[in-house]
């Protein structure tokens, strides 16, 4: 079903301007829970056996007070505006995700040629780990950020780091500089997707909001190829550096029609709205800055932030630590870092005015399953993802481009598949019954990756490990948005949202972890097994140099030896991702089986 006649459908089945509360159609007479243990007792009794724990009927909430400044604008905008106004955002919204699909399509395949410039092919996982590890501790502030100061208003802060990153990473001289303005990019095109991922959310039905998301992922499915055609050409012509600075010309005139629609259709609704609130009494600096600063759950923010930071960093530091593992201040910062989120945890559920999630989301059984399988899935496949891209050109004999191709072949499935995933749950009403499909196809799928990557293997049979990967994983990525979205009202969607990312995101740099520490303690032991004499001298470089790789003939006894110790160290990526996508089916068992179409999350004129 097409956005646009989606619409209009839903303009013609419900006129906006007569009815009360602007319900639609579907919302003839709505059930009022006034207070979380009222609804506890319908969930209770439901005797469908369908297992809800949250509803939050359209238009009302359990304490309107409660409803933060972002929240109020976004829902005052929501029952104002018309479907052209939707139409535009959504168009928008697209437009974003075209942008960090082709940059993120082109920027995977530059990386690794940034750090062999340097000769630190190796460390390829580090720039990532750092950098997943950073992005991990920006969700919730953000969240927080989204509802007490606004959604455009949080989108232009993410926006600004996206373009300091890009122009930092075009001027880099060394590695160092690179690392610091990955972190940049990183932060800020996460935030900017995380930011539309709440605003979908803020105009969609909970029951069609699978098919929001499908639509507003949908340019993954162009930039595959045109990214990975582009990184091709931009390395054999202007080099890495203006790749990154074509990049940062183009993302601030796409971000800005974003921005602008969401302040205009605020301005608007606000002309518009009838002036009988209750007047607020009028605070002094230092009353405002104390509001904020509550309001903000600063202290909760704090101590999950540091936490997550100091915990996460031993990680990346403890290999070049004096005494590995054993050294006293990495053991220090993994203690420190998880006393400081289990203060987070005591915090939000004992000490905080304005909580960043109230407790009983926070312990949500659906909300943790979704967020655990997430973690589990991240950390699965980033623990052999980050050198596929130089396998394929090393072992496989594929350019720049045909192996961004295939490296992209999830980005092309999946596109496709997300809208049949989103059809059907808007059918059902149900998701969970597509996890117990996508998770054994997605185990599969990287089993039988171990059994293809070897030097010997045909590359037509990766292409189908990674098709029936898509497959999993178009299940995995809505069906887990949807399900901690199902778990909470709409004052807490960017707080669900976040939730959900920082966990894929610590999943992403574990993976990497892994990743790296796999390919430093077996990759490079393997080269020096399976060189010839001849090359031995010359193993640093090229355990650190893709071109170095690259540049041994075909047949030669080098690049045999070379293809050798790639399936060595890759196969055993594999193995750990796999084994570790079994607690999957925990995860799943924890989530409950939620009907979404009796969930009314969302005011006004939506998705």
């Amino acid at each position: 079903m097409g956005l646009i006649s989606t619409l209009q459908n839903a303009s013609t089945e419900s006129d906006l301007s007569t009815r009360p509360d602007n319900l639609s159609s579907d919302d003839e007479a709505p059930v009022v829970l006034e207070t979380v243990e009222d609804h506890k007792k319908i969930s209770d009794g439901n005797s469908e056996g369908n297992e809800v724990n949250h509803l939050a009927v359209d238009g009302h909430h359990e304490i309107e007070d409660e409803l933060q400044h972002g929240v109020k604008d976004i829902e005052t905008v929501t029952s104002a505006w018309s479907k052209a106004s939707l139409i535009w955002l959504f168009t928008a919204m697209w437009l974003v995700y075209l942008l960090n699909a082709f940059q993120s399509a082109t920027a995977g395949n530059l990386v690794p040629y940034v750090t062999s410039d340097w000769g630190d092919h190796s460390l390829l996982t580090v720039i990532d780990v750092v950098a997943n590890s950073l992005t991990a501790t920006v969700f919730i502030p953000l969240a927080k950020f989204l509802d007490l100061w606004g959604r455009a208003e949080g989108f232009l802060v993410m926006a600004v780091f996206s373009e300091l990153g890009l122009i930092l990473m075009a001027t880099s001289k060394d590695l160092p500089t690179f690392c610091a303005a990955n972190v940049f990019y990183s932060v800020g095109f996460t935030g900017l997707i995380y930011s539309i991922d709440v605003v979908t959310a803020d105009a969609s039905s909970l029951k069609d909001r699978s098919l929001a998301y499908a639509f507003t992922s949908s340019p993954y499915m162009i930039s595959a190829f045109a990214g990975s055609y582009a990184s091709d050409k931009m390395l054999a012509t202007i080099g890495w550096a203006w790749g990154f600075g074509t990049f940062a010309f183009i993302t601030p005139v796409i971000c800005v029609l974003f921005y602008i629609i969401l302040k205009m259709n605020l301005r608007k609704a606000k002309r518009g709205k009838a002036t009988d609130e209750k007047e607020t009494p009028k605070l002094s600096f230092t009353q405002q800055i104390w509001k904020q600063l509550i309001e903000f759950d600063a202290l909760g923010v704090f101590f999950f932030s540091a936490g997550l930071v100091i915990f996460l960093l031993p990680f990346n530091i403890a290999s070049s630590a004096p005494n590995g593992w054993d050294t006293g201040y990495i053991i220090a910062m993994i203690i420190v870092g998880f006393v400081l989120l289990v203060a987070f945890g005591l915090t939000e559920a004992y000490i905080a005015p304005v909580p960043f999630v109230k407790y009983h989301f926070l312990t949500d059984r659906t909300l943790m399953g979704a967020c655990l399988l997430d973690f589990t899935y991240q950390i699965s496949y980033y623990c052999w993802n980050s050198y596929f891209t130089s396998f394929l050109q090393v072992v496989n004999y594929l350019t720049v481009a045909q192996a961004g191709y295939i490296n992209n072949t999830f980005n092309v499935v999946s596109g496709f598949l997300l809208f049949i995933v989103g059809w059907a749950i808007r059918r059902t009403g149900y998701f969970k019954w597509l996890l117990c499909i996508g998770v054994p196809i997605y185990i599969l799928a990287q089993g039988l990756m171990i059994y293809f990557r070897s030097p010997t293997g045909y590359v037509g049979y990766i292409v189908m490990t990674q098709i029936f990967i898509s497959i999993g994983g178009s299940v995995f990525i809505i069906c887990t948005q949807l399900a901690v979205l199902a778990a909470v009202d709409h004052q807490y969607v960017a707080v669900a949202l976040a939730m959900l990312n920082v966990t894929g995101t610590v999943g992403d740099s574990v993976g990497d972890t892994v990743s790296g520490a796999i390919w430093t303690n077996v990759f490079e032991k393997a080269l020096s097994r399976y060189l010839p004499e001849s090359a031995q001298s010359n193993i640093e470089n090229i355990y650190n140099d893709l071109d170095t790789q690259l540049s041994y003939p075909k047949g030669s006894a080098e690049r045999i030896a070379i293809q050798k110790a790639y399936g060595y160290a890759q196969t055993r990526m594999l193995a750990a991702g796999t084994a570790l996508m079994a607690l999957s089916f925990v995860w799943v068992a924890i989530i409950k089986n939620i009907n979404v179409k009796e969930i009314k999350q969302t005011r006004g004129n939506v998705f």
